[in-house]
């Protein structure tokens, strides 16, 4: 600028045409720098798009908008400085500290962009590739709590630029804490526990999960930040506080991995010699089920001497971990096995009581 004034000077222009065109080529040469600015992220954006790694087109997807504002800023606000040498008008005091808040929200605002554009690949990578690592509404959670906290690490920077000490409002923030902390104890900790189910994801939106401590059982509809909403099997809403989770066991029967079969059969004492063969026809039947898991352990036993019956039992797990399937399978597995029996000309006892008399009185005498 001083060379180009002095050579504007050489040139026998006038103070007022000198500035004027200073103004302008400050514009003009923003302008050329954005125009290109604009084209060479479109050709780096249209480069990394072909590459297999989301993370390079994210930061330039993050960082173009942002540098665009940052360049257009900076060049008017540098034309106002040169106009602001040629006038007393008192906006020109705010140019030092609109270019300090400029560039502090400008990066607040590439921050915020980066960690929408993370949250969304990695969204989109686990609907792609499938992964149970985490899950949409944990990354939803976590990306809420990074933006709120770039926001207020933002506005305390804003604030220090400015020449506001932040020391006593940390301070003043630290008391107010303690004394909400005491005064909102079962809000806040319902609040972490929120946080808590976030983090180390026992459970998420539709999974079905019961626990015995509080006679809590049904499918979760909605995690919140104060209450998590449990549809229970006769379709009442259940709204459990967060905190409870942190104290209670919860059992998560969705992310089971198969279903049992676990049933114990008598026979009647009558047809025990055929015990051993119904048990290794009922353990073939089993081995050869199409919807058995044979990686599973399966057992098929004789059991005990029961008061009306001899017991074997069949221990095996089902493929599926759909609830209405399972019993499919397990009224087939049942069937079959009343088929084996019959097969083999046996029946199934039931409670039954034999009378052994010792002697019968003669007739014509008294019982």
């Amino acid at each position: 600028m001083e060379y180009l004034k002095e050579l504007l000077s050489q040139l026998k222009f006038d103070s007022d045409t000198i500035w004027m065109t200073q103004v302008f080529v400050v514009v003009f040469a923003t302008l050329l720098l954005s125009f290109f600015q604009k084209r060479i992220f479109k050709r780096l954006e249209q480069k990394l798009h072909n590459t297999n790694n989301p993370w390079d087109d994210l930061l330039i997807v993050a960082s173009a908008r942002p540098v665009g504002f940052l360049i257009w800023l900076l060049g008017v606000l540098f034309a106002a400085e040169i106009v602001r040498h040629q006038s007393d008008a008192a906006i020109f005091e705010f140019i030092d500290p609109a270019r300090e808040v400029g560039v502090v929200s400008m990066l607040v605002y590439f921050l915020l962009r980066l960690t929408q554009g993370t949250q969304n690949v990695l969204i989109a990578k686990q609907a792609e590739d499938g992964e149970r690592d985490f899950d949409k509404h944990t990354v939803e959670a976590i990306g809420k709590l990074i933006r709120i906290s770039i926001f207020i690490t933002g506005g305390l920077i804003l604030l220090q630029t400015l020449g506001y000490s932040i020391s006593g409002i940390l301070a003043l923030g630290g008391v107010g804490g303690i004394a909400v902390g005491f005064a909102a104890k079962d809000l806040l900790a319902n609040f972490f526990g929120g946080l808590m189910i976030y983090l180390d994801r026992p459970f998420k939106i539709g999974d079905w999960i019961r626990s015995n401590d509080k006679n809590i059982e049904g499918t979760v509809e909605n995690i919140g930040w104060r209450l998590t909403r449990i549809r229970t099997f006769d379709k009442r809403p259940l709204y459990v506080p967060n905190s409870i989770f942190t104290n209670i066991t919860v059992e998560n029967p969705s992310r089971m991995t198969n279903r049992r079969i676990k049933e114990t059969m008598g026979i009647r004492y009558d047809d025990v010699d055929k015990m051993a063969v119904i048990v290794e026809q009922v353990k073939a039947m089993l081995q050869n089920h199409a919807d058995i898991d044979q990686d599973q352990t399966l057992m098929v036993n004789f059991n005990a001497f029961a008061s009306s019956s001899v017991d074997f039992f069949i221990y095996t797990f089902t493929k599926t971990t759909n609830w209405a399937e399972f019993h499919e399978i397990k009224q087939d597995v049942l069937l079959k096995i009343v088929d084996i029996v019959e097969k083999n000309g046996a029946e199934f006892a039931f409670p039954t009581t034999t009378l052994h008399v010792s002697s019968m009185p003669v007739s014509g005498e008294p019982a």
